[in-house]
């Protein structure tokens, strides 16, 4: 790796945690060479260790919240709220507090995103990174015997690596990868220029189901074997998508 417009981009990949198992190790050996590009690191850390320094934030009194709450009633002409008498007063506060926790509770479930969506979205954000840093294969080669091996050592499982040329979906390489919490194993396809990750790794019967999605205009295609999970996620359309899905899975 020389130092060059593309290295920097990849070195704020890599301050915020953005690349990849492969890309990481590559870059922090080069940083133990490059004595530019570690001063660069040792600056960039140094302003984010900088900007989190509480005394650059103003903590606003106690006081001062009240004190705007009052002026905007004023504002807006609502009288101060009148006090109810005894245990009525209590059991009303009750009911609007656990109306107010209900409704927070109910607003706050259906904006989450369920485990799928999220899924979904690193799948997708693994394969924009894979375009973005042009590395698409630790491993370039259409020959299925030279990318499984290449495997060994490197993750604590066996991806089955096919070649489709004959389906019109020929095998580029092969990469490490990070998806769902584990090292994945990513086989890339193509299909006319269309770059295709297929991720592969290890899971239990607890993790996301098979489904199909759209995320920021990429196809997303999931499945499972038993004690495997299995992603495709190309900007080819979803009809061809699926027919690569299909030879996968026959």
């Amino acid at each position: 790796m020389s130092c060059d417009e593309q290295t920097e981009i990849l070195l704020h990949a890599y301050v915020d945690g953005e690349l990849d198992v492969a890309r990481s190790l590559e870059m922090e050996r080069h940083l133990s060479k490059c004595e530019r590009c570690a001063a660069d690191l040792a600056s960039h850390r140094a302003l984010r260790s900088a900007l989190a320094d509480g005394s650059l934030y103003f903590e606003a009194p106690p006081h001062l919240e009240k004190r705007m709450r009052a002026e905007l009633r004023k504002a807006a002409g609502v009288p101060k709220a009148v006090p109810l008498p005894g245990w009525r007063g209590l059991a009303a506060a009750a009911s609007l507090a656990a109306m107010a926790v209900l409704a927070w509770a109910l607003v706050a479930t259906s904006r989450a995103p369920s485990r799928e969506a999220l899924l979904d979205q690193e799948i997708v954000a693994a394969h924009v990174r894979s375009l973005m840093a042009d590395h698409l294969t630790d491993v370039p080669s259409s020959d299925q015997h030279t990318v499984k091996p290449w495997f060994n050592g490197k993750v604590d499982f066996s991806p089955e690596v096919r070649d489709l040329s004959a389906d019109g979906y020929p095998l580029v390489g092969g990469r490490l990868d990070y998806i769902d919490g584990r090292g994945a194993a990513a086989l890339v396809y193509e299909r006319r220029k269309h770059a295709i990750n297929v991720f592969v790794w290890p899971e239990d019967d607890s993790g996301a189901g098979q489904g199909e999605a759209v995320v920021r205009g990429y196809n997303v295609i999931r499945w499972r074997r038993p004690g495997t999970s299995y992603a495709a996620v190309s900007d080819l359309n979803m009809a061809e998508l699926r027919e690569l899905v299909r030879d996968l899975q026959r």
